[in-house]
């Protein structure tokens, strides 16, 4: 998946955190969402705003980021 398409990071937009571009949701808040145990279709129902393809996405930067934390240390 190309989270790119999803996912920005702007230092004028929630203190440069990676968000789902078009919203303030950062990626962070959708990873402790569903680490809660909440379902993809329980954020969506709270933020009509995102999908699932979003949801996947912010999975997809994670993964991306702790294997390239990996692969440097």
């Amino acid at each position: 998946m190309n989270y790119a398409e999803y996912i920005e990071i702007n230092p004028g937009k929630r203190f440069g955190k990676p968000i789902i571009i078009g919203t303030r949701i950062s990626v962070y808040d959708v990873l402790s969402w569903l680490s809660e145990g909440m379902s993809t279709a329980d954020i969506i129902a709270d933020f009509p705003e995102l999908t699932e393809e979003a949801i996947k996405a912010c999975l997809s930067y994670a993964a991306d980021k702790e294997h390239k934390l990996r692969v440097v240390s």
